[in-house]
């Protein structure tokens, strides 16, 4: 299948789907990309989470109800919303409003765990909430070797998942707020600390550790995969270097003979209360999207 094919077939999916495929494989022109990322608050998946909020500002689910809130304005994230829209905007001041962890903090000044505040510093800056709180409070929970570990102080070893989901946190908190030497020492840092594992394998026995980052599922909560890793390393204008080259051979390797990439089994700790991609091992609109403009970005560094 020609790249213009698996375009067309790209396009004829949701306003989500359609802005980043203009935008990241496309390069259309930035007018009609935000015509068609404003629609995303109008109808389809994005305007399908939104109504699903209730009027104390949360998200439902059978897991910690603050949890699946997190997830579902992270999705929202990804999905492009448009933080300046009216209903957007109304969905983030009842949680403003209404939404408190234990201890009676805000909730965008976080909780405890480095992973969850992450998602929270991340979500939080692009809908506007700046805290003052997390950005410090991660930097000072950055372990010797780079990264970061929920179960730190006791673990001194870091965690993949842990980090990627602090690296997206402080990106997005540099991309909407202006970041300092501080922040961007400690990205550097902690890139630094999946590039020295190559994306998946143990620094001391050079094994890879989980087999499953190789399967890319969306969204993927607080989990860590090869192309979340990637999609990360893209956002933050990462150059490319020989220490990604297995994980970008294990995103090849995974296109199927329709040269698009499968959905892989999606995570049980986020069930989207509506239907987006749900025949696993099918083709995924989404798995093919960021596996492309990863793969775009990669070989355009040559």
């Amino acid at each position: 299948m020609s790249d213009n094919s698996l375009i067309a077939w790209l396009l004829d999916s949701d306003p989500a789907i359609r802005w980043q495929v203009m935008q990241d494989l496309m390069d259309a022109d930035p007018a009609m990309v935000w015509e068609e990322r404003s629609k995303v608050a109008k109808t389809g998946w994005g305007a399908a989470l939104l109504s699903q909020q209730t009027s104390q500002g949360t998200w439902q689910g059978d897991d910690f109800t603050m949890l699946i809130t997190i997830y579902s304005l992270t999705l929202l994230k990804d999905l492009g919303i448009d933080p300046r829209n009216v209903k957007v905007q109304k969905a983030i001041a009842r949680i403003v409003d209404n939404l408190r962890w234990d201890d009676g903090q805000p909730f965008f000044d976080g909780e405890t765990e480095p992973c969850v505040n992450g998602a929270i510093l991340a979500a939080g800056s692009y809908f506007g909430m700046e805290s003052k709180k997390l950005p410090g409070l991660l930097l000072n929970e950055q372990l010797g070797d780079g990264g970061w570990n929920c179960k730190a102080p006791k673990s001194k070893r870091s965690s993949f998942h842990s980090t990627i989901c602090v690296l997206e946190g402080l990106l997005e908190y540099e991309k909407a707020f202006g970041g300092n030497e501080e922040i961007r020492k400690a990205r550097e840092r902690a890139e630094e600390y999946l590039l020295e594992r190559k994306m998946l394998r143990r620094l001391s026995s050079g094994e890879i550790i989980d087999t499953a980052w190789t399967r890319f599922r969306f969204p993927p909560s607080w989990h860590y995969d090869l192309l979340r890793g990637l999609e990360y390393m893209r956002k933050a204008n990462r150059k490319p270097d020989s220490r990604m080259q297995e994980a970008i051979e294990n995103v090849r390797k995974r296109r199927h003979q329709n040269s698009r990439w499968p959905l892989a089994k999606p995570y049980k700790e986020f069930q989207i209360p509506f239907e987006m991609e749900t025949q696993v091992g099918a083709a995924s609109k989404w798995s093919t999207m960021r596996a492309m403009r990863v793969l775009k970005w990669y070989e355009a560094a040559g």
